[in-house]
């Protein structure tokens, strides 16, 4: 990512030519492949950005990815390809949504479809309550873009020795 990627949902600068932001159907098998390989790929950016190549993400596999209790909206080409998604999860009883992932294949890198993504979920398809989400203390990118978008930084945490991540909620 970078600046390019964390414009201001407010300019709400357009999506590249071609590529739409939908929901995506992980029982779809094609799509779960692409998903997933999209996901190994920005995940080993973010390894490489914080320095530690231990992100859960990278080891998973596509039956342990598809099946976690998400939703999926991704950005798509004309051509079917995935450039980039967001997961997410809305524990209903208490109005939270938790962002589980945020990948942009490196390839579709500034281009602002991070932010789009983002700002789709946030206020076409979430109806308001708490957002948090969270990334590699030392992911720059992924920072800025959280702040941009009016997440507010919570306390730090060490999942696993090694990794410090960061924690961003957005009040409801």
């Amino acid at each position: 990512m970078s600046d390019n990627d964390l414009a201001s949902p407010s300019s709400r600068a357009p999506i590249p030519p071609g590529v739409l932001i939908r929901e995506l159907d992980l029982s779809d098998a094609t799509v779960a492949s692409a998903v997933h390989a999209v996901g190994l790929r920005a995940y080993a950016v973010e390894a490489e950005l914080i320095g530690f190549d231990g992100i859960p993400a990278l080891t998973e596999s596509l039956p342990d990815m598809t099946a976690q209790p998400l939703r999926w909206l991704g950005a798509v080409t004309g051509e079917e390809t995935v450039a980039a998604f967001v997961a997410w999860q809305t524990d209903t009883d208490r109005h939270v949504t938790h962002i589980d992932r945020v990948c942009v294949d490196p390839v579709w890198f500034r281009r602002g479809i991070a932010s789009r993504l983002l700002d789709h979920l946030l206020t076409e398809v979430l109806d308001g309550g708490e957002v948090s989400v969270s990334t590699g203390a030392d992911n720059q990118p992924a920072l800025k873009l959280y702040e941009r978008l009016g997440f507010r930084r919570a306390a730090d945490f060490e999942p696993v020795p090694g990794l410090r991540m960061a924690q961003f909620v957005l009040p409801g």
